[in-house]
């Protein structure tokens, strides 16, 4: 299912503390925690899928997943750093070929992107195949999202080419969460921090609702009036919230698997 992508090691013009600095190292060791938790928890997918971060201080590089290694074997070192125009400036192989050209044009054509990440987490997954809104507003962990959905409809094949990158790219619009039918999702986010607790949560939301969707009772629709009130009081204290989501998940690895950080 994978592909990888032809890119080759080529030098960028670059600094040399450019990559070597704190905030690009703490970059690497959040970036590998979601990973390593994104498996322990089952969103991963073989040796598919890709989380991306915009290189700190660098607008034009990001740091991404390598081809041929699963969401486990991540570390912070491993990741690569590439250009915009398929260069490996930083690490050892190449991304797959989709993670090129999704996570380059995303980052490319949507700055506010600073964090991509794309999956086919089971639950999320299974609600883009159906036809019509995938995400119901029947439960509280949903309207974390009310307001903050785009649904692409036009499934266009693997992205190979810029072309299909670019359309996906376009999808977006003002949206955080996009939902790829027939494909998957994508999890967009100013930081590591909050782009992983929406995608952790946002498959929380999914998975109640596909169980819900298997009692044959209609589900109960929050009215849009509370629906955005209380999205609006989760909003206000998200991204501390978010923050301590990540921090939890680190000491969790740091006792089970303390390798994602090196």
């Amino acid at each position: 299912m994978a592909h990888a992508f032809g890119a080759a090691s080529a030098p960028a013009i670059l600094r040399n503390s450019d990559l070597d600095t704190d905030a690009v190292q703490q970059a690497r060791i959040d970036l590998a925690a979601c990973f390593r938790m994104a498996a322990k928890l089952g969103l991963h997918e073989g040796i598919c899928n890709h989380l991306s971060f915009v290189v700190p201080g660098r607008d034009d590089l990001f740091l991404v997943n390598p081809y041929g290694w699963a969401f486990s074997e991540i570390t912070a070192s491993r990741l690569l750093v590439c250009d915009f125009h398929g260069n490996v400036v930083a690490g050892e192989g190449v991304p797959e070929a989709t993670a090129f050209y999704i996570h380059a044009r995303v980052h490319k054509n949507v700055p506010r992107a600073k964090a991509a990440f794309h999956t086919h987490m089971p639950n999320a997954t299974a609600l883009a195949m159906l036809e019509g809104p995938p995400l119901v507003w029947a439960g509280q962990t949903a309207l974390k999202f009310y307001g903050r959905t785009v649904v692409d409809e036009e499934y266009g094949g693997l992205a190979l080419d810029e072309r299909e990158g670019d359309r996906i790219a376009a999808s977006i619009g003002g949206a955080d969460i996009v939902f790829m039918k027939n494909h998957g999702v994508m999890v967009l986010g100013p930081t590591i921090a909050e782009a992983w607790d929406d995608l952790y949560y946002l498959e929380r939301a999914c998975e109640v609702q596909r169980l819900a969707m298997t009692m044959n009772r209609p589900l109960k629709v929050v009215p849009p009036e509370m629906a955005q009130r209380t999205y609006e009081q989760m909003r206000e204290g998200d991204r501390e919230s978010a923050m301590l989501h990540l921090e939890s998940v680190k000491r969790i690895l740091m006792q089970e698997a303390p390798d994602f950080a090196r």
